[in-house]
């Protein structure tokens, strides 16, 4: 269960995807004064290096946050990814990625709080490591716990306003339904929350099943959902001239439930310029969908 590294992923097309949700989502909620809890169910290790053995040997953020750098008029919400990234780097320089606690953290205030959950030992050092340098003080815990189970202690929170980010590597089959039970519960404990879920989509029946039955727990529960996702390319296995592989990850999906107002009308900007310059082949393609007064 620990052989997952998203360090081999950082940067890539389902990065540019989450992240770009992530951060809409929280400039519309840090606009309210009140205290925002975000929860991170599946923290890594915070920051990556796109120049590491581990980003060379997968070369993803190639074809994922780096087709973005020298792209012109970029739309705002992926203009504000881009930005934040760049905070993090020298000018000229990209070797340095934000996982989704360091973009999160950059974007909290003083009265914010963030609970980080890692199970994966080395990742869970690293973390610890490189949240230190923050010097951010108790704004910032890190737990090395089961983020599913872990969450349920910190809902509702004392301020009554969450965010919760969810993505699991979906590397145990058991992740789907692990997924769908926590935010069954979560909705039972605090059904006003924000509830942000990214899943792989893949030849795998659980995949396909995801958004359809997320979107019945967020009717069950009689609040708005909002379903983005963004495909690069085929999914099919390659030819046996090819090797016979299959092309790694060919789409991924956002899954929200009680999405911000504003979050509809910067994907529908931003989803078709993420399929035009993230595209691998003729295959790249959009989805946005939302319901429930999205």
């Amino acid at each position: 269960m620990f052989s997952y590294r998203h360090a081999f992923h950082a940067g890539n097309h389902a990065d540019v995807l989450k992240h770009t949700v992530l951060i809409a989502i929280l400039k519309h909620l840090t606009q309210k004064e009140v205290a925002l809890t975000v929860l991170d169910t599946h923290a890594g290790a915070g920051l990556y290096r796109l120049d590491s053995e581990f980003a060379d040997t997968s070369g993803e953020a190639e074809d994922g946050i780096k087709r973005l750098i020298d792209a012109k008029e970029l739309t705002p919400a992926l203009h504000d990814y881009l930005d934040l990234v760049r905070t993090y780097n020298n000018p000229g320089s990209h070797k340095v990625y934000p996982g989704s606690p360091f973009i999160t953290q950059h974007l909290l205030r003083e009265q914010d709080r963030l609970k980080l959950f890692e199970l994966h030992p080395t990742d869970t050092r690293t973390l610890k490591a490189n949240i230190a340098q923050l010097d951010a003080g108790r704004q910032i815990a890190v737990l090395q716990e089961d983020g599913f189970e872990g969450v349920k202690k910190f809902l509702p929170p004392p301020s009554k306003r969450a965010l919760l980010l969810c993505d699991p590597s979906y590397e145990l089959k058991s992740d789907y339904g692990r997924v769908l039970e926590m935010a069954t519960d979560a909705m039972k404990r605090f059904p006003t929350g924000v509830y942000a879920f990214w899943y792989p989509i893949i030849p795998r029946p659980e995949a396909h099943d995801m958004p359809r039955r997320l979107k019945a727990i967020a009717l069950k529960a009689g609040k708005p959902w909002l379903h983005a996702s963004l495909t690069v390319k085929s999914s099919k296995v390659a030819s046996a001239a090819a090797g016979g592989q299959r092309p790694g990850l060919p789409a991924s999906g956002m899954f929200v439930i009680n999405p911000p107002f504003t979050l509809k009308a910067a994907m529908q900007k931003s989803l078709p310029q993420m399929a035009e310059l993230l595209a691998q082949d003729r295959h790249a393609a959009h989805a946005l969908e939302a319901g429930g007064g999205a």
